[in-house]
């Protein structure tokens, strides 16, 4: 890992954890929301879901690290389960998706106090 790659990786970790968060905020707000508000949150559920989708691919691309091609497997798998009809099994997708923007946030935090470059 090299200094730019370690930065680009951190700042995007950052930023995609928490959109992975307020997706799966948003998965349990819409499970209590009435029928007719459903659809609505739905898109929004979708679009909020191909933001982070777009910052996963920046931060693949900026980086060169392709782990972040894991966290869009993840986030695929959840625009799927939305896209049938059962948004709640996404969070599950979502999960697994931060779990895995916390390693590469871990990995690159590490890089960057070991070469002085963050305290």
């Amino acid at each position: 890992m090299k200094a730019r790659q370690a930065v680009i990786s951190f700042s995007q970790s950052e930023k995609v954890k928490s959109g992975l968060i307020w997706a799966s905020q948003c998965v349990h707000i819409l499970q209590n929301l009435p029928e007719q508000d459903k659809k609505g949150a739905l898109e929004i559920l979708k679009s909020l879901v191909a933001m982070i989708s777009n910052e996963v691919q920046l931060a693949r691309q900026a980086s060169g690290d392709g782990v972040w091609l894991e966290v869009d497997k993840c986030l695929n798998n959840a625009r799927i389960m939305i896209d049938s009809g059962v948004a709640a099994e996404a969070e599950y997708h979502f999960t697994q998706g931060l779990t895995q923007v916390n390693r590469i946030g871990q990995k690159s935090m590490t890089y960057l106090i070991e070469n002085g470059l963050l305290t």
